[in-house]
């Protein structure tokens, strides 16, 4: 197995940027996990057996891309998911949420939440100004690097 060490250096320096526990990345049949508490795993999972979903997957995948290039323009500053997850707009149900549009943050304040197998992970703002659009739903399901808030 060949370990891209680039990959999880960065990994590991966006642990400490954004002060998140834990980051899992897949890519293909590679997968690499960078956990504080944990160390390192990095694993290959064998391809799935039936090829007829493999690429009904990618064909799907151009449509939310497609969708999202008219307003590239919009979202190329905005804060992006560090990890794949299920992101939260508010600490618990029925609260109010972190932020709204038209709110002014500072760098560091809390945007929202994206939880990654059963750990709360605080999405902090990482720079001041601000929120000009959130680009996500409670409890929707987010994918690494996916933008999620623009702050202006």
């Amino acid at each position: 197995m060949i370990v891209d060490t680039k990959l999880v250096r960065e990994l590991a320096e966006m642990l400490g940027e954004t002060g998140l526990t834990e980051i899992e990345v897949e890519d293909g049949e590679r997968k690499v996990r960078v956990s504080r508490g944990g160390g390192v795993v990095a694993a290959v999972a064998p391809a799935p057996f039936a090829a007829a979903p493999a690429p009904a997957a990618p064909a799907a995948a151009p449509a939310p891309a497609a969708e999202q290039a008219a307003p590239a323009e919009d979202t190329a500053d905005a804060m992006k998911s560090p990890m794949v997850g299920t992101v939260y707009l508010s600490a618990e149900p029925g609260a109010a949420p972190f932020v709204k549009v038209g709110d002014t943050v500072s760098q560091g304040d809390t945007l929202l939440i994206v939880e990654a197998m059963k750990v709360m992970n605080p999405i902090a703002a990482d720079k001041a100004g601000t929120i000009k659009a959130i680009l996500v739903e409670n409890a929707q399901p987010v994918e690494f690097d996916q933008p999620l808030v623009v702050i202006g």
